[in-house]
C-alpha cells in the first residue's frame, strides 16, 4: 500500500494496515520522504514539513502514521535490547567455562530458553561470532569456538604485546581510589580461590580475567579496552580447552606483585611482571598435537 492510499483510510484502519505490513522505520521514511504533495509549491517536500492546511482534515492521518513510527523505532531498539541480553548470557556462560567448547548454540533451543525469536538469536550470536567466541558452519549451525592450539598461542602474543603498554598507561593514569578498588577486587579473588566447589572456580576464574580488564579501563583507552575483553574471553575459551584442571587461569599473587608495582609508580616493574605473567598463564597450557585415537583404542577395547 502506498502512502497516499494509507492517507484516505480512517486512523484506526491506518495503525492496523501499518502494523500488518511489517514496514522497517528506514523504509517508511524513504517512502515519506519520497512521496510528493500535489501542489507545486511543496512538491519536494516532506509530509513532516507541509503546513498543515495543505491537507485538508488529513492532520490527524499523519499523526497517526508518525506514532506508528515511533512504535517500530521503540520496537528495533527492544529487539537489539534483547539480543544483547541473550549475547551477554551466552558470552558470561562462555567465558566461566559454563558452556565448552565445540558445543552446539542451537537458534531454537536458544530462542525457547530467554523466550524470544530467532531474528533476536541470530542477532546476538553474530555478535558472538564477531568477537570470536563462537562460529557458524553452513547448514549446520552455530558452536562455542574450539580454538586450536596456533590460534591458542596467538592469542598469548596479542597479550604480550597489548597488556605492557596498558599497564604503562595505567602508571600514569592511576589514583588513590583506583588503588583501593584493585585492593578490594584482589581480597575477592582470594575468596573466591579460597572456597570450594564448581560455581566459586566460575567466580574465581572471572575474577581473574576482570583484573586484566580492570587495568584496562583504568588505562583509559576505550579502543585497547574493547581489545582486551575480547583477549580475556578467548583466553577463557583457551583455558578450558587446553589449561591445567587445577591452576587457576591467572597467578593470583602475580597479581599482588602486579599492584604492589603500580602502587610504587614503578611502570618498568609493573610491565615486566605482566609479561612474565601472561607467560606463565600460556605455560600452564597443553598445547601439544595429538592425533585422534581410533574408537577402539579410545574406549580400551
Amino acid at each position: 500500500m502506498l502512502i497516499i492510499d494509507l492517507l484516505k483510510v480512517a486512523p484506526m484502519q491506518v495503525g492496523k494496515r501499518i502494523a500488518n505490513a511489517q514496514f522497517s522505520s528506514d523504509c517508511f521514511q524513504s517512502m515519506t520522504k519520497s512521496y510528493a504533495i500535489p501542489n507545486p509549491t511543496y512538491q519536494n517536500t516532506s509530509l513532516s514539513t507541509v503546513p498543515h492546511s495543505m491537507y485538508k482534515g488529513r492532520h490527524k492521518h499523519e499523526a497517526v502514521i508518525m506514532s506508528l513510527q515511533d512504535k517500530w523505532i521503540f520496537q528495533d531498539n527492544l529487539s537489539e535490547d534483547r539480543a544483547f541480553s541473550v549475547r551477554e548470557s551466552l558470552r558470561n556462560a562462555i567465558i566461566d567455562r559454563r558452556l565448552a567448547p565445540g558445543t552446539k548454540l542451537s537458534e531454537a533451543e536458544v530462542g525457547e530458553l530467554f523466550d524470544v525469536s530467532r531474528t533476536v538469536v541470530r542477532s546476538a550470536l553474530q555478535m558472538l561470532a564477531f568477537e570470536g567466541l563462537i562460529k557458524t558452519e553452513r547448514n549446520r549451525g552455530a558452536f562455542v569456538s574450539n580454538p586450536t592450539p596456533e590460534e591458542a598461542r596467538q592469542v598469548f602474543a596479542a597479550r604480550r604485546m597489548i597488556e605492557p603498554g596498558i599497564v604503562l598507561s595505567a602508571v600514569e593514569r592511576l589514583t588513590e581510589p583506583d588503588l583501593t578498588l584493585f585492593q578490594q577486587h584482589l581480597e575477592d579473588e582470594e575468596r573466591h580461590l579460597n572456597a570450594r566447589g564448581p560455581a566459586a572456580r566460575r567466580a574465581e576464574i572471572k575474577a581473574s580475567g576482570d583484573f586484566h580488564l580492570l587495568l584496562a579501563k583504568v588505562a583509559g583507552n576505550a579502543i585497547l579496552q574493547k581489545f582486551m575483553d575480547e583477549l580475556v574471553a578467548r583466553s577463557s575459551l583457551v583455558i578450558a580447552l587446553y589449561g591445567g584442571s587445577g591452576i587457576s587461569s591467572c597467578g593470583h599473587n602475580e597479581h599482588h606483585g602486579i599492584l604492589d608495582a603500580l602502587r610504587n609508580r614503578d611502570a618498568a616493574t609493573a610491565s615486566a611482571l605482566m609479561l612474565h605473567h601472561i607467560d606463565h598463564i600460556e605455560a600452564d597450557l597443553d598445547l601439544r598435537l595429538r592425533e585422534g585415537l581410533a574408537l577402539k583404542d579410545a574406549l580400551g577395547l
